[in-house]
């Protein structure tokens, strides 16, 4: 363990921030048929061992780097959300992908791989607050009143990657692209070589960071559509000015930092280098002194000189690991409190045990399908996405 490394401290919702707490009127998969082995169950490690050497190459355990340790260390691949999704598309003699993610994950995951193989994700509630902002009847009805303004002819429909297989569906069907952080400029380039306009879901901060830092808007070229607003809130002579139409969506883990987070990293440790990923408020990416996809994170970090002090700016686990990694280096927090994924570690090792467990036993939990014409359409925008130069 690093001797640099401090824990943030906790809040009062931090257990619920950890994916410990319920809500059954909520939360949709809180249970899992049959019996859930305890946390406190000493056995946990032996049997998810034990379970995983038992199906073999039969089954690929996917980890994102957003996970718990206690997760990750029995991950066969880690990575972000794309990456691991290809990596269960070029493995098709595995039966069984069981995906340690979020649930738009694992939807990417069904649509890219052969027919023969089945996704499982461990708990049915680790879904995504950032795609939940965009649900596919939102975002039909915006598309019809932007027909209506006469703007939606001349606009190109672009998705971040976290979304689900329903919005990248719609995109396809409307001749759009996926992207992820690490590739929105290349994205966007080829979405303005189709169209005037792009209308881009669901991240206003990674389309709006992306369009002013690396194509060079104005922040007033960027609107935001509120979905709860008659025409997304805006007026036609906005829309028609517009270049780049924003949904009005975030992500809850990188939403929290603020300017004041880093202006108190710079004032605690002089020297620091700040390091954000793009889902940050513009005003946080502005300040900070590099910002990058959450590989580039972990490029950044490895390759940083030693003795080098960096404040991250993304989700808690992946910090606390590269702190970890990196004890030559001091990698801290951006924020002072502590600021998980709930959702993203709702994933704990009894999940990860139950669902290897079940299909060892012949049955297949949690199975996560996509149904076959939203596959199609979204199969075709990520694919589009695969082939930007």
């Amino acid at each position: 363990m690093s001797a640099t490394w401090v824990e943030p401290s906790g809040t009062a919702t931090a257990l619920l921030l950890l994916g410990r707490g319920s809500d059954a009127d909520s939360e949709r998969g809180v249970d899992c048929p049959g019996e859930l082995p305890a946390p406190s169950d000493p056995d946990l490690v032996a049997r998810a061992r034990a379970a995983k050497a038992t199906l073999g190459d039969r089954v690929f355990v996917l980890g994102h780097h957003y996970q718990r340790d206690e997760v990750i260390q029995f991950a066969d691949v880690t990575g972000d959300s794309f990456k691991l999704a290809q990596r269960a598309a070029a493995r098709p003699d595995a039966e069984w992908i069981v995906f340690c993610g979020v649930h738009f994950m694992a939807e990417s995951a069904d649509i890219l791989t052969a027919d023969h193989q089945q996704v499982v994700l461990p708990d049915l509630a680790a879904g995504c607050s950032m795609a939940d902002m965009a649900a596919l009847p939102q975002v039909e009805t915006a598309w019809q009143q932007l027909t209506e303004a006469g703007v939606a002819g001349q606009t190109v429909p672009v998705t971040y990657m976290n979304s689900s297989a329903d919005i990248k569906g719609f995109v396809g069907r409307n001749g759009g692209v996926v992207c992820t952080s690490s590739n929105a400029r290349r994205a966007l380039d080829w979405a303005y070589e189709r169209g005037e306009k792009v209308l881009f879901l669901p991240d206003q901060h990674l389309g709006r960071n992306t369009a002013v830092l690396e194509l060079g808007f104005t922040l007033d070229e960027c609107v935001l559509w509120d979905p709860h607003k008659p025409q997304g809130g805006l007026t036609e002579a906005q829309l028609r000015q517009a270049r780049i139409i924003l949904w009005r969506g975030h992500c809850s883990v990188h939403g929290r930092f603020t300017l004041d987070s880093v202006q108190e990293v710079r004032d605690r440790v002089p020297g620091v280098n700040v390091l954000v990923h793009p889902e940050c408020r513009h005003e946080v990416v502005t300040a900070a002194d590099e910002v990058g996809s959450t590989e580039k994170i972990i490029k950044v970090l490895s390759e940083a000189p030693a003795g080098s002090a960096w404040a991250v700016g993304t989700e808690l686990n992946l910090v606390r690991r590269l702190a970890h990694q990196h004890p030559d280096k001091q990698v801290m927090f951006l924020d002072k409190t502590v600021c998980y994924c709930s959702t993203m570690n709702r994933i704990d090792l009894p999940h990860l045990v139950w669902a290897l467990e079940e299909l060892v036993a012949g049955r297949v939990p949690n199975r996560i399908t996509v149904e076959a014409d939203t596959a199609r359409y979204a199969r075709s925008a990520l694919d589009q996405m695969l082939a930007l130069p």
